[in-house]
């Protein structure tokens, strides 16, 4: 039987379907069936086996079809293929044992704000808080729905939270653990037929970005470029897009009270200019502070009656009087919350804009050689995008820390299943279209290596990327860095020049030397095996730091 048609028929047959709950309902339901406990301000807590605690990319699948299998590059290590048929029996155990269960809740919401191209999503879950979850971050359905361009593409989503796949049923066809058996987790995708499963994994993220994959793979098939990134718009319209991945300031630097907040994850830009994937939020916690993070504080932790709250809060510490210890990782530490973006003081709706003026490409560069902020050209922007360059911290077996660098192209690379040129040819295309302007801004150390160097301030990075937004670095000089092919300005307003050529703040010249060739290699032998036979444009290629 047709994979569709046997969940239509699963909806239409159970005898207890809950279909588009009202949200106070959902809350109701997700605590009266022991899903979640209200806390003490009235945000609902819940808690995930330990493998429920983040996504699980060895466990997630893309179906390989010979209708499109060119259009995916299944040389990333997260693009893991498995068969139709693999997939078909993934889709009857799902039906089957949802046909078995008390209660299905059914919701149907949208992703992308702009009606012109918003994608209908139908989930079918045994769990209510999977319901609310998407009632919090997916979009309400427009009233012009079927005028969308992805109104034909509407997808299907099955969530199963805690069944477990029968591993012996999939032995030869799925991952195999260290102990030999066949792993009884499933997080798969079918792009042809609009079909997904989310088999044995609890963790809210896994829907998310089960549907923010399905999206970024079918938003280039229409002409419009998806983007792991916040925007937020300025007075006068303004739109800015700033990517980065963990640890690099996105979220931080996007909550500017100066701007509004079109969203803080998933963005498409089409020839309309730039709209929000998403209807909320999904916030890391671990160590938030009030002062710090103001905005998503209030927006977790206000109080309000549990009903009109709907608040989620995913395997964070939580005391029996339903206070929260949020410095507490023993649970995890990527402990979540999800909530409506409307929770947040500072935001636009709708969340769409215009073409965007300014990109900022965020890194925290450990190694202390690349400079505070430099312009690229359309063809650098290209090439720093495929590279999505940051650096992380990790210790060695002696204690001494030391940098390592971090590639995750287009700055969301399990989520990109596309072949990258696709990504890279459509931001260049956009960016001398319209005229944006790309910045790469380090937050990261400045004066030596980690260890020897110092952060870079935070007001100091703010000042730059005012700069940036405000068009003041616009009328300035640059000077040419020829190893890493970068712009870097000699002035900004406010920002002592010493601090912008990165070489300047170091006390030894040849131990600066040293380490950007460090990492200038490090690039190019990363560059030559992700992407050396991916026949991408000679002139980015040429913009690769080591060539």
């Amino acid at each position: 039987m047709e994979a569709q048609s046997m969940v239509a028929g699963l909806v239409r047959t159970h005898p207890n379907v809950h279909d588009n709950l009202t949200r106070r309902e959902m809350i109701a339901q997700a605590v009266a069936r022991k899903e979640a406990l209200v806390a003490a301000n009235g945000a609902l807590a819940t808690w995930m086996p330990p493998e429920s605690t983040g996504r699980s990319p060895q466990d997630t699948y893309m179906v390989r079809r010979p209708e499109s299998e060119d259009t995916i590059d299944w040389d990333s290590p997260n693009d893991i293929p498995i068969t139709p048929e693999t997939f078909d029996m993934l889709v009857e155990d799902a039906v089957r044992n949802l046909a078995g269960k008390p209660d299905l809740f059914v919701t149907d919401r949208v992703l992308i704000a702009d009606p012109a191209y918003a994608m209908p999503i139908r989930l079918v879950s045994d769990s209510s808080l999977a319901a609310l979850f998407t009632d919090n971050m997916f979009r309400p359905v427009p009233p012009e729905i079927r005028d969308s361009i992805l109104y034909k593409r509407a997808f299907t989503l099955l969530a199963l939270p805690y069944d477990k796949v029968d591993g012996k049923r999939y032995d030869g066809r799925m991952r195999k653990l260290a102990n030999g058996q066949t792993s009884n987790m499933a997080v798969a995708m079918d792009f042809d037929r609009n079909l997904g499963v989310v088999f044995g994994s609890a963790y809210g993220g896994s829907v998310k970005k089960l549907m923010f994959t399905v999206m970024n793979y079918v938003l280039p098939g229409v002409g419009i470029l998806p983007l792991h990134c916040s925007a937020n718009e300025g007075a006068k319209g303004d739109i800015a897009l700033l990517l980065g991945l963990s640890g690099t300031g996105k979220t931080t630097l996007s909550a500017d009270p100066r701007r509004r907040l079109l969203g803080d994850d998933e963005h498409g830009w089409s020839d309309n200019g730039i709209a929000n994937f998403e209807f909320g939020c999904y916030a890391k916690l671990i160590n938030l502070r009030q002062k710090k993070e103001p905005e998503i504080w209030n927006a977790v932790f206000h109080e309000a009656h549990y009903l009109e709250h709907g608040a989620i809060v995913e395997n964070a510490m939580m005391y029996p009087d339903g206070r929260f210890d949020l410095d507490d990782a023993r649970l995890t530490p990527n402990s979540r919350a999800s909530y409506p973006l409307s929770y947040l003081s500072n935001i636009k709706d709708p969340p769409v804009g215009g073409h965007p003026k300014t990109i900022l490409f965020l890194t925290a560069d450990a190694n202390g050689v690349l400079p505070p902020i430099a312009r690229l050209s359309p063809e650098q922007a290209m090439l720093w995008f495929l590279m999505g360059y940051t650096s992380k911290l990790a210790g060695t077996e002696t204690g001494v820390i030391d940098p390592v660098s971090t590639f995750s192209r287009f700055f969301g690379q399990p989520f990109m299943p596309r072949n990258p040129d696709v990504y890279a040819t459509m931001l260049g295309e956009r960016m001398r279209r319209h005229g944006s302007v790309v910045y790469l801004v380090n937050t990261g150390w400045s004066g030596g290596v980690f260890g020897i160097g110092s952060r870079m301030d935070i007001d100091l990075t703010r000042s730059l990327v005012h700069a940036a937004l405000s068009g003041q670095l616009d009328q300035v000089e640059y000077d040419q860095d020829q190893l890493f092919h970068l712009s870097m300005p000699r002035t900004c307003p406010g920002v002592d020049p010493a601090i912008l050529h990165p070489r300047r703040t170091w006390s030894d010249g040849a131990a600066f030397g040293a380490r950007a060739a460090k990492l200038a290699h490090e690039f190019s032998t990363y560059f030559d095996k992700a992407y050396g036979g991916k026949g991408l444009d000679p002139n980015v290629v040429a913009q690769c730091p080591g060539k």
